[in-house]
């Protein structure tokens, strides 16, 4: 298969009518060694700001329960501010994913999203958790002991993870007020190995879990700061992490660094992440080939990812054309928008109510809540955890309303099926297309299809 009819579909969002996709990896790679120019134009919530929202929003929760005047209305439009920056997190994701001309950034943000999992379980944390997707950016082209570090110290993932709820049990705090039976929580330091580092099967044992959590207390979200080091709440002493010692009394977070450093380049975390970034993009079981010599590549370049991402494009095992995993949803929803000739300036123009009713509630229906991945581990790979009746049918429903509800300008059907899906279509959907009673369900079957789905 030429990698111009590949490309699109394993490392990008789809075809487009408007775009020539990309002939060459090199072509790739050169755009992912350019500047962010999307995210220049279409910033997203800065950390700062996201801690703003949150603060403000408490701050006006309280006014309103003491019954300070007007405190109610102002609550109210925090509130909605808050939902807003939600809803546009999404505009803004879904504007960059149609508009990048390789795809292949946009599909590595939300990779490296999902890989550092962060949840709001509370109101005022939602602006944080699309802030924290944001802090990842400039890192997804970098090394990853510096992605892990932005992502692991962001004031979300420390909320996210309860680290601000975790105190030495032998700290200043906690000798201080030993009525409040202040304790030790080993949730960041469980899933910084299990899940961001080393992996399941990682070689590391329950107590450098422990001597872990030791060392990441003191780690405290502050209203105007962000992320803090507080040493009172700090376990004095050095920690001891898969045989090194860190920090000392008291710690600091040059030692918090230090050992996030050596989980990064560890070689368990090679070969973690190069499995993870094969099996997103590449099929459930990659061979092994290739998986392998990502991991090389990583080590070799100590950390940098931009040689395991030169690997993925280039690698023979990589360019197969049997296309065995679905779309999850935010994939097939910019899919489809890209295929209906819209760009990121059109998606950007879509008001409140239309991004809600195509993209925001949709995406729920069909499984994958905008930033609201259940557990840690975030979204699953496997294909059928996205093919239950239920969402085949909220595909399908979308298929059918996305085009009128947002007035997209269809070609005759015939061409809107050989632009949407180019040399992948099928008889079946090329013989039916010509058949259907109006542009609109002539757009429905083809976004409906198993091409439109798989990639």
């Amino acid at each position: 298969m030429e990698f111009s009819t590949l490309a699109p579909v394993r490392f990008g969002f789809g075809l487009a009518p408007r775009q020539t996709p990309p002939a060459s990896p090199d072509e790739i790679l050169a755009a992912l060694r350019g500047p962010d120019l999307l995210a220049q134009r279409w910033p997203g919530l800065t950390t700062q700001e996201a801690l703003q929202m949150r603060d403000e929003f408490l701050r006006l929760r309280k006014a309103e329960a003491q019954n300070v005047p007007g405190a109610t209305e102002d609550f109210k439009r925090q509130r909605q501010a808050i939902d807003r920056s939600n809803v546009g997190g999404l505009q803004i994701a879904l504007a960059r994913a149609v508009e990048d001309p390789t795809g292949m950034r946009e599909r590595l943000h939300a990779f490296w999203r999902n890989h550092f999992t962060v949840r709001a379980k509370r109101a005022p944390e939602a602006p944080l958790a699309t802030a924290h997707g944001e802090a990842l950016r400039p890192e997804i082209t970098g090394s990853f002991p510096a992605l892990l570090r932005a992502s692991t110290l962001h004031p979300m993932m420390l909320i996210y993870l309860d680290q601000v709820a975790s105190f030495g049990p032998d700290s200043k705090r906690a000798k201080k007020r030993p009525d409040l039976k202040l304790g030790l929580n080993e949730n960041l330091a469980r899933e910084l190995m299990e899940l961001h580092t080393l992996g399941v099967g990682g070689r590391y044992s329950q107590d450098d879990v422990r001597q872990l959590a030791e060392l990441l207390t003191g780690l405290r979200v502050m209203a105007e700061e962000g992320t803090t080091f507080a040493p009172d709440f700090a376990e004095p002493g050095a920690e001891t992490v898969l045989g090194h010692a860190y920090g000392g009394d008291p710690a600091k977070l040059s030692d918090i660094e230090q050992v996030l450093t050596a989980l990064a380049l560890h070689p368990d975390t090679s070969h973690h992440l190069a499995s993870k970034l094969a099996v997103h993009f590449v099929g459930p079981e990659p061979d092994p080939a290739l998986t392998g010599a990502m991991s090389e590549a990583y080590l070799g370049a100590k950390g940098q990812l931009m040689p395991v991402y030169e690997v993925l494009l280039t690698h023979p095992a990589a360019q197969g054309a049997s296309f065995g995993k679905v779309r999850q949803p935010f994939d097939y929803i910019a899919t489809g928008f890209r295929a209906m000739g819209f760009d990121g300036k059109a998606v950007m123009a879509f008001n409140g109510p239309q991004i809600r009713r195509q993209a925001f509630k949709p995406l729920r229906d069909m499984g994958q809540r905008w930033l609201g991945a259940p557990a840690p581990n975030g979204w699953p790979e496997a294909a059928e955890e996205w093919i239950s009746p239920q969402q085949l049918a909220a595909r399908i429903n979308w298929a059918l309303k996305a085009p009128a509800g947002l007035q997209a300008k269809l070609p005759e059907p015939a061409d809107f099926a050989r632009a949407a899906l180019g040399p992948r279509l099928s008889d079946l959907v090329a013989q039916a297309v010509p058949r259907s009673e109006s542009r609109a369900e002539a757009a429905a079957l083809v976004l409906a299809s198993a091409e439109m789905n798989r990639r």
